[in-house]
């Protein structure tokens, strides 16, 4: 919502009285002076009121090197104001902004900022007339978070379009700049000419892939913090996405009509991060928790949410079954120092996105950190779930006794016995080795590569990369053509972990063996002159191509990277300033979350990501290959 003009802030009123002590001459003066001050100094009564609600509610852990997760008030300045009012209001902050009032949020906003609330608005050059032909049956579609149920990231020659031999000729075709957003991390879909995509303020786009023109758009009830999944059945081609409150919404993609929105979550707090997945009629939706950082509010009875996968009828958005990493409920457990009860077993979230073995009729999912005490044997685990009933098949733990919450370290809801906060962030990754042998591959924020065997669970062999921490090590994800296994390392200075001080923090790009585990090359992120070095990391997940490697780093660039040795053969920076397509503002930033996405000759990069220190950003980047000239 705008600020009000004619709604005077508390530090208005303050001033008001004061001038009404000075000057006891009538109620003249008095009126007088607060039309003044509301036509000529609101903003710089809104900035002082936002100061103070800053110092008092958020600057404890905003700017405090005890809490590394916590933007500072320099990072927070780079934000779009809408983006830190929707936190306030309903997303991550709002159990820290429950007790402020609408005006004290919208001050803050702006305070925080330093930006007016003035929503951006879509201009009519942004759109085009929309037309579907055919069922979307396309070798070059791309649907999900890997690209295939097995979760790969793998891409065909044929489905590419990009190769070795002309990658050097990749050019800017298009940019889109997504309105109140400083993060761009909804990994798009492709159907033919159109890509499906979604943004910071819930808004779905179709864009012509051609011309990054909008053909329909929908809106959600919040943001879109993960991909898009097609289903093709019957002649109906359908997207299915979940905004970060865990409603899941079904478009008919050839009318932009939404057929069903339902609410997946069932504990307090869920929020969704993780891209669905859809299989035989099934749409396999994983929930994590904002209860993490809910958390940090030292008056809230911590903890009692689960992690969980859902799954629905992808027709109607029925509840099929309901698979909660914790299985039992929250009790008190033992009293913190103000006494008041600790609540637990919690946590275990569900932060990616579900593996299919259509072969095993399972599904695969990593969990999280229990958020309290006691811990599970079921966070920081890989899992197997039936996909027919929902029963938990497998549990591998590759990390144990990790309690860890947005508290942590010196807030009452912090655990007496802290972890390390080292999730399997990643979706597994399912694929068969050149033995004919398969394996299911999974990152941890640990640092450490694990091949597991997918029918028990047994682990096959576990390969170090990196130092670990709570932004990673392994934090968004690997490719795998079946031969080898790439994997991004951040090794991120925050929250990097600070034990086994032997191990070096060595953030790049990695090719493993799939059979042995053996690292065949490493290629640290090349540092780039007047950027930040701690920006000198990947953590966004990364694309495969026969020949090619795509990642994307902090510092804003995509790479390709030759598969055979690791070298850099293609280099664009994605941070910096750009006339769009759609008419607004676009800025590029840190690339990170989602892999870019690859299909006839085309490159898509998501730029900016505005949390934890990195640079925000607004633009969904369209690259091709450039077209051979004709005598």
């Amino acid at each position: 919502m705008h600020y009000k003009i004619n709604r005077l802030s508390l530090l208005s009123v303050f001033i008001v009285v004061l001038l009404y002590a000075f000057n006891r001459s009538g109620k003249k003066e008095m009126v007088a002076s607060t039309q003044a001050l509301a036509n000529t100094q609101d903003t710089a009564a809104i900035h002082a009121l936002g100061r103070s609600v800053f110092s008092k509610n958020c600057s404890a852990c905003h700017g405090n090197p005890a809490f590394p997760k916590a933007p500072s008030l320099n990072a927070l300045s780079a934000l779009d104001p809408y983006v830190v009012l929707d936190a306030l209001n309903g997303g991550k902050m709002r159990q820290q902004a429950k007790a402020l009032t609408e005006q004290q949020r919208e001050a803050v906003a702006q305070f925080v900022t330093n930006k007016p609330l003035k929503k951006a608005v879509m201009p009519a050059q942004a759109y085009t007339d929309f037309s579907f032909h055919g069922n979307g049956d396309d070798l070059h579609d791309y649907s999900g978070w890997g690209g295939n149920l097995e979760g790969t990231g793998f891409r065909t020659a044929g489905q590419s379009g990009i190769t070795k031999a002309n990658v050097s000729t990749l050019r800017l075709k298009w940019a889109f700049a997504f309105p109140d957003a400083s993060e761009i991390r909804s990994k798009p879909a492709i159907v033919g000419d159109w890509l499906i995509v979604g943004s910071q303020s819930g808004e779905v786009y179709a864009l012509n892939r051609l011309t990054g023109k909008i053909g329909w758009h929908v809106k959600a009830s919040g943001a879109i913090r993960s991909g898009i999944v097609i289903e093709k059945k019957a002649g109906a081609v359908t997207a299915y996405f979940a905004d970060a409150g865990t409603h899941i919404y079904a478009v008919d993609v050839k009318s932009g009509k939404v057929l069903w929105r339902v609410l997946a979550g069932k504990d307090l707090y869920p929020m969704n991060t993780g891209t669905l997945a859809v299989h035989n009629g099934k749409l396999l939706v994983p929930i994590s928790s904002f209860e993490v950082v809910v958390a940090a509010d030292s008056g809230y009875n911590c903890c009692k949410t689960s992690g969980a996968l859902a799954a629905l009828d992808s027709k109607t958005g029925e509840k099929l079954w309901y698979h909660r990493v914790i299985p039992d409920a929250a009790t008190a457990q033992g009293k913190k120092k103000n006494g008041k009860p600790f609540y637990g077993p919690s946590g275990a979230p569900v932060w990616c996105s579900p593996t299919v073995d259509q072969k095993r009729g399972l599904v695969y999912i990593g969990t999280g950190e229990n958020y309290t005490l006691p811990t599970t044997n079921t966070s920081d685990a890989i899992q197997a779930i039936d996909i027919k009933t929902g029963k938990l098949v497998w549990n591998f733990q590759a990390t144990s006794s990790d309690a860890w919450n947005g508290a942590c370290p010196v807030i009452i809801n912090c655990p007496s016995d802290t972890g390390k906060d080292f999730d399997f962030g990643m979706a597994p990754i399912l694929v068969t080795g050149k033995d004919g042998t398969e394996r299911l591959l999974a990152g941890e924020k640990s640092g450490v590569v694990y091949a597991l065997a997918p029918e028990t669970g047994k682990l096959l062999w576990k390969t170090r990369i990196g130092k670990g921490g709570m932004l990673g090590g392994i934090h968004w994800g690997m490719a795998s053509d079946g031969k080898y296994v790439y994997a991004a390392n951040a090794d991120n200075t925050v929250g990097l972990n600070t034990d086994d001080s032997h191990i070096p923090p060595k953030p790049g790009i990695y090719k493993i063996d799939v059979i042995s585990g053996k690292v065949s090359w490493y290629t640290p992120a090349p540092a780039v002159p007047g950027v930040d070095s701690k920006l000198a990391v990947n953590s966004a997940a990364p694309v495969l191509v026969p020949g090619l490697v795509f990642a994307g780093s902090l510092d804003g660039h995509i790479r390709a990277y030759e598969t055979a040795n690791g070298h850099i053969i293609w280099d664009y920076n994605t941070a910096q300033k750009y006339k769009t397509v759609n008419g607004l503002k676009g800025e590029g930033g840190s690339i990170d979350s989602a892999a870019p996405v690859i299909s006839n000759g085309m490159l898509f990069v998501n730029s900016g990501y505005g949390q934890f220190g990195e640079k925000p950003g607004n633009v969904l980047l369209a690259f091709e290959i450039a077209k051979k000239k004709t005598k």
